[in-house]
């Protein structure tokens, strides 16, 4: 720990080793001289010019008076050579008496221990020498006493506690991660080594604190990402794993203890019950186990990507400060610095980065681009925050030229978190894309370059509220990333194999896989299912529609069917707008919305919600519930949309109130005998004995039946519905099987007439001759299933034709086993809960226009409650008679700093008038070459990537034009997007001002507007805030039990809270009376209520107020206190 300074003793002089750099600093305490010359006079500090002198001197020794010796550290034991005696002990203090005696012994030579105060601390020695314990046992009973206080130390205790602490594999590990950031940060090069600590690793760790104390190393930063790790489901779930085996493990050994006499075989002793309980626990009740966010395939991508500091072994939101949540400087392509929740778990909560990954130890990497001699390579390397320190690192777009050498002398570059100016020579890597800094979410803003970082938060946060709509609509100005996002969530259907599609309906997909992508394992054939009108976890509807007709060819990785919110492989949440920004008679005030009725005609923001409903028939003690149509004291019109087993009946409409499923419980005062049990059984029952409890539709919901399933409890009759489920579904797994096998027979007989056409016959069916050649009019006049007994003269084709038919027998056996097995599937009882004997699920397709009250947003954070909607002709209307679809506040642009929407609404009018004016040549039947001529301006004049016109042939002109008819799709990828001159550029080419704002005409008196106004297209998504979810009212309902004041919230039925503020402003005004009615017979006066409820109902609207049940309780809470009171009666 130290270096050593020599001191060597004489009787007239003393002197020291001189070594000048170490003199520097201190205040000199005698003259320093050479010769004659005094370097350094006494009281002086010794500066860098004296150490200069000193070493030009080359000065070996420098005479010191003795009392310079006094108050140093001797660093090894003195030891009288004559008699072995130890004159001074090593870490021991000089002082005057101890020098005078070595110098009497004939000590000439003695080492110190180089120490001052600025930067070679002597803490371990003065801890040393201020350590009472002496010898190793010593210190082991220290350490336990300290660890176990109370208890008496024995030698074999204190040594084993230690040992057990420090040293032994069974009571820590420190992992292959702890040990790989143990040696980084001691400055190992070896990454590996042994899981617990050793003598050297203590060592090491003293070594690197002590440099700390003395100013050399640095402390390490808690919240770079090169010390904090993401721990993986797995991870967490082998732990999990881990904890049931320790259950496992003391169970046998306990198991083991108790001494029995029959021999125990192993599968006795071993219960693997723990382990599967440890594992269920943790995946259904750990704090990081959530119910997916299934609003839309974003959302879901999203939820899947997140990483989260809290959570076990994590921080708590309360305790978390504001370091842990800010912005670092390792964050940069790995956690987004936008994405993260408002409210209190900003920062906590974080979204990975586009092109982030975890890494064996689980620590964040993202991808650069190697750069080499200042010239950018395709090689790619993922670097984790800890490797990154050491390299510059240059943005991806940084200027170079074709052969990808970077062309300015001084690239801006990140170096150890800085920015900074370097050469190019010494730049080391190169940002693979602009957008790799941000997650998936806000890579789908475009122009996010231009908005707030806050409003970009809001706006990736709303991305992912938004509801599939009705008919999905492709943003004309995207970011590019929404294929990659729509292929990547799992909603769409992509082919796993190239092939030719077989058939095609609603519901389904058959392809007939090429035979290059065959394999024994896996066979020609791939039935893709749709999911038809399902619910998702957030009561949206998921609905695959298909894009591909029979017959078409189709490769690996090709979308075959939309599911929500994608419009052709491409995710699309919103609907595309014409929006103007501007005041409206007020109703865009404080961010409301104004849309047009034709939004509304056109339903291009009406969703599909499918809600479940649950009816649970139980076993109670009076006797089972039951599911019936027959339910006491009801009208026949109430059951009309029940089936004979007392369930609705698909395709039913159905509104608030109406019966769903038919109930009956047994209500009875006396509980039932067996005997009385029986004779009911045998004889049924009364119908005054039962109550309907049936399932209706909750208030304020309207729909249709759109699927019904019934589950049975094993060894309960299933009834009429629950059979005809069943036999629909067994009729749907055949009809694929069928459907896999006719496809494979058909192969299969189509090879094996290709191995007999043109062959010799050695005979067969229909009395064939030998020597016959084998005609395709032969073949076809026979049974397929024949062909295998046509006896060939080549024995190597008859073996061909024998392992033809075994096959075909095997592949019979094997869908029929297949059929069996998912037959069982479907025909075996539910596993339900406890007393539950049948449990009937309906679900309802409830279908919601946009309407006042909804909640809307752009994607930039401009998010709005919509005021009104208003009469088409009633709109602002543009010069050649367009009415806007939706007008907004043109205050919300500038305090909220998002200027992205403005750029996204010029660049959505240009896209949609170029589509208009390609839709004008069309009509108009221009020539192909002048459309190709218009298409090849647009993609390839404007700037951006280009694309190759030229090689499409004129057919495909065609086609591609009447796509773009409706609105040239733009991408504007985050951080690389469009520039100003790009904008005007492609506005002039559709003939559009090139300012982006027009002139508009008020639609109810037909005059222009004062000034122009900005007007185009902007992407509108509808919100999961929708109005019928939320309002609410309630006359009578349930009530606390102990205050008797009516419950809160829609989903208990409650009231709307009259608060503290409430009662003042009625204070205020002096309204007596309505304050008396809020606070006793609409609250908690339980008699008052009552008489009130009766006084209505007789037509009497008199009140009469008592006393508030919430008296009484107060009262009590007094009484408890010890004091009595009471109220007495004038």
């Amino acid at each position: 720990f130290f270096e050593n300074n020599t001191f060597f003793l004489g009787k007239n002089e003393t002197s020291l080793e001189l070594v000048p750099q170490r003199l520097r600093g201190e205040t000199a305490s005698f003259e320093i001289r050479v010769g004659d010359k005094v370097i350094v006079e006494e009281g002086r500090r010794i500066t860098a010019r004296h150490v200069r002198e000193l070493e030009q001197a080359n000065v070996k020794k420098l005479a010191v008076p003795r009392d310079y010796v006094y108050g140093k550290i001797v660093s090894h034991d003195v030891v009288n050579t004559d008699t072995g005696e130890i004159l001074v002990k090593a870490n021991e203090v000089l002082t005057a008496a101890s020098v005078e005696k070595l110098i009497e012994t004939g000590i000439k030579q003695v080492n110190t221990l180089y120490v001052n105060d600025l930067d070679r601390g002597a803490f371990i020695s003065d801890t040393l020498r201020i350590d009472p314990t002496k010898t190793r046992l010593e210190a082991l009973v220290e350490i336990y006493r300290m660890m176990r206080p109370g208890e008496p130390p024995t030698k074999d205790a204190a040594e084993n506690l230690f040992n057990n602490l420090f040293f032994n594999g069974e009571r820590y590990d420190l992992s292959a991660v702890g040990r790989m950031k143990f040696n980084r940060r001691v400055g190992r090069k070896e990454i590996e080594g042994s899981g617990v600590l050793s003598k050297d690793d203590i060592l090491d760790v003293l070594k690197v604190l002590i440099d700390i104390r003395n100013g050399n190393g640095g402390v390490d930063d808690i919240d770079h990402l090169g010390n904090r790790r993401v721990r993986s489901v797995g991870e967490m779930a082998e732990n999990a794993f881990r904890v049931g085996l320790v259950r496992v493990e003391r169970a046998v050994k306990e198991r083991l203890t108790i001494a029995e006499s029959e021999p125990l075989m192993p599968q006795e002793m071993i219960n693997a019950k723990p382990v599967a309980a440890a594992v269920k626990e943790f995946f259904g009740s750990s704090q990081l186990s959530q119910f997916m966010d299934q609003n839309n395939p974003l959302s879901e991508v999203t939820h899947k990507r997140r990483v989260s500091a809290l959570g076990p072994g994590g921080l708590t939101r309360e305790r978390a400060g504001f370091e842990v949540r800010d912005v670092h400087t390792t964050h940069y392509g790995r956690v987004c610095p936008i994405e993260t929740p408002e409210g209190p778990n900003i920062g906590l909560i974080n979204s990975l980065s586009v092109y982030a990954r975890t890494n064996q130890y689980g620590f964040l990497e993202t991808p650069y681009r190697r750069v080499a001699d200042g010239r950018v390579t395709d090689k790619i390397d993922f670097l984790s925050a800890i490797e990154e320190g050491e390299f510059a690192i240059a943005q991806a777009n940084a200027a170079k030229d074709a052969k990808g050498n970077l062309t300015d002398a001084l690239v801006s570059c990140r170096f150890q978190g800085e920015f900074t100016l370097m050469p190019k020579e010494r730049i080391n890597y190169m940002d693979v894309s602009p957008k790799q800094i941000v997650s998936v979410a806000a890579s789908l803003i475009p122009f996010l370059e231009h908005d707030d970082a806050n409003r970009a938060l809001m706006g990736s946060n709303m991305q992912r509220q938004a509801v599939p709509t009705l008919r999905a609509e492709v943003p004309l100005v995207g970011t590019g990333m929404e294929r990659p996002v729509a292929i990547d969530s799992g909603v769409t259907v992509v082919a796993k194999r190239g092939g030719v599609v077989d058939s095609v309906d609603a519901s389904r997909i058959v392809v007939r896989v090429n035979d290059a992508e065959t394999t024994a394992s896996e066979p020609g054939v791939d039935i893709y299912g749709l999911t038809k009108y399902t619910r998702s976890n957030q009561n949206t509807c998921i609905n695959q529609k298909p894009l591909v007709q029979t017959g078409d060819v189709i490769a690996r990785g090709d979308v075959l069917a939309d599911g929500p919110s994608t419009d052709l492989g491409e995710l699309a949440l919103g609907q595309n707008l014409l929006v103007a920004f501007m005041p409206w008679n007020g109703y865009n005030f404080e961010d409301s919305i104004l849309i047009s009725e034709r939004v509304v005609q056109e339903d291009r923001f009406t969703t599909i919600h499918i809600e479940e409903l649950t009816c649970v028939a139980r076993d109670t003690k009076l006797g089972p519930e039951e599911i019936t149509a027959d339910i006491p004291n009801v009208g026949d019109t109430a059951l009309t949309k029940l089936d004979e087993a007392g369930i609705a009946f698909i395709g039913a409409e159905v509104r608030a109130g109406d019966i769903l499923v038919g109930k009956v419980t047994p209500k009875g005062e006396t509980q039932l005998t067996p005997e009385e049990k029986l004779l009911r059984a045998i004889f049924g029952e009364k119908a005054s004995d039962v109550k309907d409890t049936g399932l209706r539709v909750p208030p304020g919901m309207d729909g249709t039946v759109i699927d019904v399933r019934v589950f049975t409890r094993d060894g309960v009759e299933k009834d009429s519905r629950a059979l005809s489920i069943e036999r629909a579904e067994i009729e749907k797994v055949k009809k694929d099987l069928q459907d896999q096998q006719r496809i494979l027979e058909d192969d299969l007989f189509t090879r094996v007439r290709e191995q007999l056409l043109g062959k010799v016959a050695a005979g067969g069916p229909q009395k064939l001759k030998s020597g016959t050649k084998i005609d395709a009019t032969y073949l076809d006049a026979l049974p397929r299933e024949t062909w295998f007994e046509v006896r060939l003269e080549s024995d190597e084709a008859n073996g061909q034709l024998e392992a033809a038919s075994e096959r075909l027998k095997a592949q019979k056996k094997y869908f029929e086993k297949r059929l069996e097995e998912k037959r069982a599937k479907i025909t075996a009882g539910d596993d339900l809960a406890p007393g539950v004997l049948k449990m009937v699920k309906v679900y309802l397709a409830v279908k919601r226009r946009i309407q006042p009250g909804d909640k809307m947003a752009g994607r930039h954070g401009n998010k709005g409650v919509i005021s009104h909607i208003t009469p088409v002709e009633d709109m602002p209307y543009l010069e050649d008679g367009t009415p806007v679809d939706i007008v907004l506040n043109p205050l919300g642009v500038p305090s909220r700093m998002n200027v992205g929407q403005v750029l996204e609404t010029h660049l959505g009018w240009a896209a949609k008038g170029l589509g208009l004016k390609i839709g004008k040549m069309l009509e108009a039947q221009a020539k192909v070459a002048e459309v190709r001529g218009f298409i090849d301006e647009i993609y390839n004049s404007t700037g951006g990537q280009g694309e190759d016109i030229k090689s499409f042939t004129d057919g495909e002109i065609t086609v591609l034009a009447k796509n773009l008819s409706k609105g040239v799709p733009i991408a504007t990828p985050v951080f690389d997007g469009a520039a100003e001159s790009e904008i005007k550029h492609l506005l002039k080419l559709a003939d559009l001002p090139t300012s982006g704002q027009t002139w508009l005409y008020d639609g109810r008196t037909g005059e222009r507007f004062d000034r122009q106004t900005t007007v185009g297209y902007m992407y509108m998504l509808k919100l999961n805030h929708l109005v019928d979810d939320k309002m609410h009212a309630r006359s009578t309902g349930p009530y606390s039990l102990v205050t008797q004041q009516p419950l809160g919230g829609k989903a208990q039925f409650g009231g709307q809270r009259f608060g503290e503020m409430e009662v003042w402003a009625l204070e205020a005004y002096g309204a007596a009376y309505t304050l008396q009615e809020m606070l006793t017979v609409k609250s908690d006066d339980t008699q008052g209520r009552t008489l009130m409820y009766k006084s209505i109902v007789d037509g009497n609207h008199e009140m009469k107020a008592g006393m508030p049940e919430s008296f009484n309780v107060l009262v009590k809470e007094i009484r408890s206190l010890g004091i009595n009171i009471e109220l007495e009666q004038d």
